[in-house]
């Protein structure tokens, strides 16, 4: 069994009453030993009737032995039909790899929202997680706001498998529908230049409707930021609030470029904040 079986197992098994585990326990049994399909599919389904829906009920040590096995997994926000949902898609023979991908892509066709937010959070999880990039683009561009949220958020396949394209078009899109943007993971490590231009230009539209940005905006634009992104930093610190002000200037304090260290320069409060590490973007997210 692998070591994520062995987490999802040993969470259930303490979160569910022995009846319901021991149900999951068969289907996973004929489903792993090449049962029908329609075995897979109507299991599936029937997890919650099952199961339940309440949350898991995990410990720090249960959160750290998750991002001991997937950098980037965390299950703190899952219940327990989402967990035993895994299980079954763990269970699907997967030697085929190209049989695999058909049979994930017959229960993504017909799933409601809740067995896709379960789908789309099991994707680090599953075999062949290089197959799957097309799946995770799809739950990007959905406008059911928990699907997309499942793929977006506290998900670490976005950051490891998706190109560019794909990785800038969904964390504009967290901006946009307001998702918090560090519960992005690898946020900082996917940071580029096009998608500073992207989040610059979306400021300008913001601003030009009247309307505010997120603070969080800046923190991938930074260490890409060019002159004329320096020059809206400048107008952020000189006419925001003290959100604003302090993401402008982490904004500021990792871009390469002298304006911006002169930029932050004018504001030593900030500055001094920065450099003895009182402001940070990890701490400016918990505010």
């Amino acid at each position: 069994m692998s070591k994520v079986n062995k987490l999802l197992h040993h969470w259930l098994l303490k979160s569910v009453s022995e009846k319901a585990f021991a149900w999951l326990e068969h289907k996973q049994a004929q489903i792993s030993s090449g049962a029908a399909e329609r075995v897979f599919f109507t299991a599936f389904s029937a997890v919650p009737r099952y199961l339940g829906k309440q949350d898991l009920q995990l410990t720090f040590q249960d959160l750290e032995a998750a991002e001991d096995v997937i950098p980037g997994w965390y299950p703190g926000n899952w219940s327990v039909d989402q967990a035993g949902r895994t299980l079954l898609l763990l269970a699907l023979p997967h030697d085929d790899a190209q049989g695999y991908v058909r049979s994930l892509d017959q229960v993504f066709s017909t799933a409601d929202m809740g067995e896709l937010v379960a789908l789309y959070q099991s994707l680090p999880l599953l075999p062949h997680s290089e197959l799957h990039r097309q799946r995770a683009a799809e739950g990007i561009r959905s406008n059911m706001s928990n699907v997309f949220q499942a793929i977006a958020l506290r998900n670490p396949y976005p950051a490891n498998y998706l190109d560019n394209a794909a990785w800038n078009q969904m964390v504009l899109k967290a901006v946009f529908v307001g998702s918090p943007l560090h519960l992005i993971w690898g946020l900082d490590r996917r940071a580029n230049p096009e998608l500073a231009k992207m989040l610059a230009d979306y400021a300008h539209e913001r601003w030009a409707a009247k309307r505010s940005v997120t603070p969080e905006l800046w923190r991938p634009v930074g260490r890409f930021a060019d002159s004329a992104i320096v020059t809206d930093l400048e107008k952020v610190l000189a006419n925001g609030d003290t959100a604003e002000q302090e993401a402008a200037a982490l904004a500021c304090a990792e871009s390469p470029l002298p304006q911006a260290q002169a930029l932050l320069s004018r504001y030593p409060d900030l500055q001094s904040s920065i450099q003895q590490g009182n402001l940070t973007w990890n701490n400016f997210s918990r505010k």
